[in-house]
């Protein structure tokens, strides 16, 4: 349990610094000026000043910031009473709108990079997963379709189909819709229908197709390739699991905080351990990859408090050729804060509930 703390936190630090610093260069090359750089949240273990900006570590893994001068402020001529006047050229809200939506971009694509260079280095060592059919279960919505071993799944409902699990994703977030699928058998394109079907046992739908596809070990090329079709599976998966989160099909037990990851950390360290050292980093570098990918995602979605929220902002800003009233947006971004302040804690407890049970 001590290495999977370990390793959790220094996961945590890669996300983090990787996310935040995705931010401080982007406000740096527009001449934003950076206040502070935080890892974590909670009171300060560390610091140390670089030019305008203090580096600082924090005691509660959860979170990080950056934090740009005059962030919270407006430009103004300071006759209206409640308002902060900004006239350093270098603060925030004196930047162009959109060196702001910029900077405000700038982490989560940051974790995005980050995830594609790993998935890069993954399918470097352990190549990929090809879209072809191992076997059918007999009386499976896959043998009804006519669907044989051999043939390779090229896209499912009109998305495009790369590596084999994004066939796997499809079958898991079904529940009972009818599928298109389209295959190549002995150089022929052919589409079918098909509906998974519900198994009691097992309490969902299945398409009804055996196997993991065809390991390939990937050239030069195709390593830069398929390394992003590793993220665009990290991407469908997230996306995916947000989409059955709306639609009511998972619950609290489904999320999971900082104590739930050292969980994940605990169980994948305990798995690959038997298989060798090379096997136990190249599974942190997958779960890196999903947390990375994960982190960027959450990061974008239009809520209060996150960089989505902001975004929307900036956006609204962009378009009417005037910002939000400042004390308008505060509020929201303030009552966003307290609801997702709220969220990790109820996970928290859940996480602590299942760690220990």
């Amino acid at each position: 349990m001590i290495v999977s703390i370990l390793v959790f936190i220094l996961i945590f630090g890669v996300l983090v610094i990787s996310h935040e610093f995705g931010h401080f260069l982007i406000a740096r090359r527009n001449g934003i000026r950076v206040n502070e750089f935080d890892i974590g949240m909670g009171p300060t273990l560390w610091h140390k000043k670089r030019g305008d900006t203090d580096f600082c570590i924090k005691a509660l893994p959860i979170g990080g910031a950056c934090i740009f001068d005059g962030m919270d402020m407006v430009p103004g001529d300071g006759g209206d009473e409640g308002r902060t006047r900004v006239t350093d050229e270098h603060a925030f809200p004196k930047a162009p709108v959109w060196a702001r939506i910029a900077t405000v971009l700038g982490g989560p694509f940051a974790n995005f990079l980050l995830g594609y260079l790993l998935a890069v280095i993954i399918v470097a060592f352990s190549g990929t997963d090809l879209p072809v059919v191992q076997s059918v279960m007999p009386d499976s919505a896959a043998e009804a379709a006519g669907l044989e071993a051999g043939d390779v799944i090229t896209r499912i409902n009109g998305q495009s189909i790369h590596v084999y699990r994004e066939v796997s994703l499809s079958s898991a977030f079904n529940y009972g819709d009818s599928m298109t699928v389209t295959f190549q058998r002995d150089g022929a394109r052919h589409t079918v229908t098909l509906t998974p079907k519900y198994y009691a046992e097992d309490d969902r739908y299945y398409i009804g197709l055996q196997g993991g596809g065809t390991l390939m070990r990937c050239n030069a090329l195709q390593i830069f390739q398929y390394g992003w079709y590793e993220v665009e599976y990290w991407l469908r998966a997230t996306y995916g699991s947000l989409g059955l989160i709306f639609r009511g099909h998972f619950s609290m037990n489904d999320l999971s905080g900082p104590v739930g990851v050292v969980k994940v950390v605990d169980d994948t360290y305990t798995e690959a351990r038997p298989y060798g050292i090379s096997t136990v980093l190249l599974s942190f570098l997958n779960l890196t990859t999903l947390l990375t990918v994960n982190l960027g995602v959450m990061n974008l979605l239009p809520l209060p408090a996150l960089d989505g929220g902001r975004l929307i902002f900036l956006l609204i800003e962009a378009v009417r050729g005037r910002p939000v009233p400042p004390e308008k947006e505060g509020m929201v971004h303030l009552a966003g804060i307290i609801a997702l302040m709220a969220l990790m804690v109820a996970v928290l407890f859940n996480d602590i509930g299942r760690f220990f049970h």
